[in-house]
């Protein structure tokens, strides 16, 4: 377990530090533009499952960790370590932005860019496709595994460059409590954590029935 959860940190801090850091540096240097942005989102997240999925199972996000419990795939108690780990991780990664570079861009923090109703309906939709991904390529038993991380890191990437500029694209509620405790940004973070949860466990209980 201690293995799990050193994975689950590391993972989770890199994909928080490398997202919303290149938030930030695209703020302070407008280099990346939004494209840049998500790629990175995209890029972090393949890279991290490919280094400890075989570990940990990459989860690096509490929804896909309720998700996999919903799936029966891991257990409450073990589950819990999980999600306390991975909110830990991003809340350090955060601390680390705010030391580097100030609270530039509430540290990458999710906001919605119109109504609250709108990026809870997106970020129920994207977490929900970003669950049935993982599911059907990374634990179905006739998925070709090998390629799980290409295909989740490219479903993020797609998500985070169509859904960025409206919700944030979290998919992750560890992703956004990091960057809104650090910085203060706490207003709309429930939309983050509840629509997140809500879409993978939806999702957990879709891809259940579909392969029953």
């Amino acid at each position: 377990m201690r293995r799990k959860l050193i994975s689950e940190f590391i993972g989770t801090y890199f994909l928080v530090f490398a997202g919303t850091g290149a938030v930030v540096i695209n703020e302070l240097t407008k280099s990346l533009t939004h494209v840049g942005i998500a790629l990175t989102f995209g890029l972090v997240v393949m890279a991290m499952i490919y280094t400890f999925g075989h570990i940990s199972g990459a989860h690096f996000n509490p929804a896909v960790t309720l998700g996999f419990l919903t799936t029966g795939d891991i257990r409450l108690q073990e589950a819990i370590l999980y999600i306390v780990t991975q909110v830990l991780a991003a809340i350090a990664s955060s601390g680390s932005l705010l030391l580097m570079f100030g609270n530039v861009a509430n540290l990458g923090a999710t906001l919605p860019r119109f109504s609250w109703q709108q990026s809870f309906a997106l970020e129920f939709i994207l977490t929900f496709v970003l669950m049935i991904v993982i599911l059907g390529s990374a634990v179905h038993g006739k998925a070709d595994k090998s390629f799980a991380g290409v295909a989740i890191g490219a479903t993020v990437g797609l998500e985070a460059m169509f859904g960025g500029p409206i919700s944030g694209a979290s998919m992750n509620p560890a992703r956004s409590i990091g960057p809104a405790l650090v910085s203060g940004t706490l207003e709309y973070l429930w939309i983050y954590i509840v629509a997140t949860i809500l879409g993978a466990i939806v999702a957990a209980i879709v891809y259940k029935i579909l392969h029953e």
